[in-house]
């Protein structure tokens, strides 16, 4: 059995996070991996529902998320985590998890700054943040505490997709992962 891996990535909204677990899935379900992508979005609406944006209910997301991700690769599968996740104690506890079941963890920070997130508003958060229609929007009036030393450091803005995938598939195939 191929081992199996949870790959984190965090970054603000916007940042590229998905766009880039999705094409790296792709690549390697492409190579016959058993790959999952755990959308934030996703798993927000089936296994978190109920849950709001304070800091208590996004732990609680993330910890399921991490639970989550943690049987998958526990079980073989690479499961691709794009979260903003923009608590630093939160996304060490997924990883102590990992940690104490032997399961490989890899930490990526998708580093795209704020001013190019707002202009992509995949979503359309910055702009109704800015119309106040929403608030505690992370990295505008709510915090993100960027990684201090992840495993990769992508900067979206100044990378292709096709270069950031190529980053991040060195990074695991350098780990034994991909």
């Amino acid at each position: 059995m191929a081992t199996g891996a949870t790959v984190w990535l965090t970054g603000l909204p916007s940042a590229g996070k998905t766009t880039i677990a999705c094409a790296l899935a792709e690549r390697l379900r492409a190579e016959g991996r058993r790959v999952e992508v755990l959308d934030g979005d996703e798993i927000r609406e089936f296994l978190s529902a109920g849950l709001g944006f304070s800091r208590a209910d996004r732990d609680t997301h993330l910890r399921r998320i991490g639970f989550l991700a943690e049987l998958l690769a526990s079980n073989g599968v690479l499961a691709l985590v794009p979260v903003i996740a923009p608590y630093a104690d939160s996304r060490a506890a997924v990883r102590e998890r990992h940690e104490a079941e032997g399961t490989a963890y890899v930490e990526v920070h998708v580093a795209t700054p704020v001013e190019v997130c707002s202009v992509r508003d995949v979503k359309g958060l910055y702009a109704r943040q800015a119309a106040g229609e929403i608030s505690g929007l992370t990295g505008v009036d709510d915090p993100y505490e960027a990684p201090r030393s992840p495993d990769l450091r992508i900067g979206s803005q100044k990378a292709t997709v096709r270069e950031s995938v190529t980053a991040l598939y060195a990074l695991l195939t350098e780990r034994g992962l991909a």
